[in-house]
């Protein structure tokens, strides 16, 4: 992005970008919260035709230069471009298709829709990390493996987690909408250096994401997450495209939904490589759970309603004969 590009990027899809959302707007004067410090009433101000910014409660303003200034605490220009620059990912915007899944999880691609200007980085948004957090998973492992999408459809800015494939395309996803930026197709995380004899297969992102949080929190000394490589089908649709690329491996470790999909896509894996290579069915792990997000949110809880209890018992004060009162 140069100069200019970054000159004219609307300081309201700035702050939208980095989770910030106005409070209320009267014609071009939205008004927010502060986004770089704590408030109660919203005193931060963007003018939309004019494209910039005042904070009544410091008295400060300026243009977005000023405001990322603000937010890293810097007055170096270089520092601040730097930063809208990594917001943005320094990408132009692209024009792709997108499909959503049918209900019975397989995707359709006959239900095709037009997304338009959009422009992938770094996986900042407040809005999507609180999303993974309420499912489990924390900012620590989403960021390393995931993306920010920003796309417009049917004449409204949206942004998602996105989550690439091996062919350049994109899972896509947040509270509200679930969908695939084509082409559609497997990912594949390989480990560098020596090949891996061991892949651990799942069926989609938020089940490799979950498995990453539970190991780390397991075994948070010695988790050993590099010891396999990884893949996600994407879509049970897609176990035909997982086939070859498991014949490399000794071990395969699957963990697929507790449904008939994902048993079937466990048949088909055996099918092709039971008589040579080690398969495990690793969904007995979290039984009675429909799949492994599921598990790591009840685990969640569980941990939770625990610290409570213990909260409660250091709080409440004792006899000299160690009874409760």
């Amino acid at each position: 992005m140069n100069m200019e590009e970054i000159r004219g990027i609307p300081i309201t899809d700035f702050l939208a970008r980095l989770g910030h959302e106005p409070k209320r707007q009267r014609g071009d004067e939205c008004r927010y919260l502060a986004p770089y410090r704590e408030e109660r009433t919203a005193s931060f101000q963007v003018n939309i035709r004019k494209n910039v910014w005042h904070d009544f409660g410091t008295g400060r303003g300026g243009d977005i230069f000023t405001l990322a200034g603000e937010l890293t605490d810097s007055r170096d220009f270089k520092e601040q471009v730097d930063f809208i620059t990594r917001i943005y990912g320094g990408l132009a915007p692209e024009r792709k298709t997108v499909f959503r899944p049918k209900e019975n999880g397989k995707d359709n691609p006959d239900k095709k829709e037009c997304l338009t200007d959009i422009r992938f980085g770094p996986l900042y948004n407040k809005v999507l990390l609180r999303y993974l957090e309420e499912r489990g998973i924390c900012s620590g492992v989403a960021l390393p493996n995931c993306e920010e999408a920003r796309y417009t459809l049917h004449g409204k800015r949206y942004f998602a987690i996105a989550f690439p494939n091996v062919s350049e395309g994109y899972e896509i996803r947040n509270r509200y909408f679930k969908g695939c930026i084509a082409p559609k197709e497997i990912s594949h995380i390989k480990q560098p250096g020596k090949a891996r004899e061991t892949c651990y297969v799942f069926e989609g992102f938020m089940d490799y994401l979950s498995f990453l949080t539970l190991r780390l929190e397991n075994c948070p000394k010695f988790p050993e997450l590099d010891r396999q490589d990884y893949m996600v089908l994407n879509s049970v649709s897609n176990v035909s495209k997982a086939l070859y690329p498991l014949g490399s491996y000794e071990r395969i470790h699957c963990f697929f939904d507790n449904d008939r999909a994902g048993m079937e896509a466990l048949r088909q894996i055996r099918m092709e490589y039971s008589r040579d290579l080690y398969i495990r069915d690793a969904s007995q792990t979290y039984s009675g759970c429909k799949d492994l997000n599921e598990y790591l949110q009840k685990q969640a809880e569980r941990n939770r309603q625990v610290q409570s209890v213990k909260g409660m018992h250091s709080q409440s004060p004792k006899k000299k004969n160690g009874f409760w009162l």
